[in-house]
Formats: structure tokens, sequence, C-alpha cells
């Protein structure tokens, strides 16, 4: 497998690509079923949150441009 690609998706969701692992806040790892791709939820209104379920369709906009962040302090 590659490494972890995270593609941020113009009005929808974050695509998960590579060798990567999901877990939740109590660091239990989500069965991803064999899958080397998952996309997850960015509007919130998924019945299947984390993961994306579609349900952003004409509900949730955002253009997705790179950008630099500023310098930690």
């Amino acid at each position: 497998m590659s490494k972890a690609k995270l593609t941020v998706l113009s009005n929808g969701s974050l695509k998960v690509q590579g060798d990567f692992e999901i877990v939740d806040k109590e660091g239990n790892v989500y069965d991803l079923g064999g899958r080397e791709q998952v996309s997850l939820c960015r509007c919130g209104l998924s019945k299947n949150k984390p993961f994306c379920d579609g349900a952003h369709r004409n509900h949730f906009e955002h253009t997705a441009e790179a950008f630099d962040l500023p310098p930690k302090k």
C-alpha cells in the first residue's frame, strides 16, 4: 500500500487513500472491510458518520483550493 493521501473534494467529502487506519477517541479501530479508500463526511449530514453517505449533495458548498497555513507559534 502507498502512504496515506487525503483529498479535499469541492462540495463534498474528504477522500482518504493508501495505508491508513481510522480510530475513535478511545483508540478503537474501525473495520474498513479491506478498503484502501474511504470518504469522510465534512458536512455533518451523513447518517453514517464519520463516513460520507452522499447527503451533502445540494446542501454543502466549499471550493477546495490549497493554501499555506501560517507558521506555528
